[in-house]
């Protein structure tokens, strides 16, 4: 009974929590109320036996992803005012992806109720008390799932790629490091050998 209420009383906040990340003008109120929505699922994770998951959702949503959103938004000039200038421009794209993410969802939640989803899976490996849920998650992960956690990598290091790309600015004038001068150097370029002459010491011009 008090798992039940438990359960109703965390999916609700999720799901309303969920509706106000999308719906909030303010950027900062919108972070918030996402990270509400993470400590809810958490708790729905905690309900389910799954304490990896919610510790995880936590850890890495909650403590990092999250609060680096809230820092970012709360530090950045940003003007929020020409931004709801193009709304009304991006809507019939932001039309077209709700469009297709709620026929997903539709698609989705009738195989999942028919059975069709669940037809062809096999048991689920539950966490035993002698096998604890971070060994069975990383059996499924690193077994049946390999493929796919490895493309899962795969995107996530092409991401990174793209986002360093994408905000590289090449500046006149800034001294860069040069990796493949430095390994492909030899002595004769590395070191050059100064004809100084004893206790007169050197002029900070031929050091150059």
């Amino acid at each position: 009974m008090l798992q039940g209420i438990a359960f109703y009383l965390l999916a609700t906040v999720a799901v309303v929590s969920g509706l106000l990340v999308v719906t909030m003008k303010n950027p900062v109120h919108s972070v918030l109320f996402l990270i509400l929505a993470f400590f809810s699922s958490a708790g729905l994770f905690v309900l389910l036996g799954a304490e990896f998951l919610a510790m995880l959702l936590v850890v890495v949503y909650v403590g990092a992803v999250a609060v680096l959103f809230l820092f970012v938004v709360m530090m950045l000039d940003v003007d929020f005012v020409g931004l709801r200038e193009g709304f009304a421009r991006y809507m019939p794209i932001a039309v077209i992806v709700a469009t297709i993410l709620l026929i997903e969802m539709i698609m989705i939640t009738s195989a999942v109720v028919t059975g069709g989803a669940g037809a062809q899976a096999r048991d689920v490996l539950v966490a035993t008390p002698e096998t604890s849920n971070i060994e069975a998650i990383g059996r499924v992960l690193y077994t049946d799932y390999i493929y796919f956690f490895q493309a899962a990598g795969i995107v996530l290091l092409i991401a990174m790629i793209g986002a360093i790309v994408l905000t590289l600015r090449h500046k006149p004038g800034v001294r860069r490091q040069k990796i493949h001068d430095q390994v492909t150097r030899d002595a004769k370029t590395a070191i050059e050998i100064k004809g100084a002459a004893s206790g007169a010491g050197l002029n900070p011009e031929e050091l150059r």
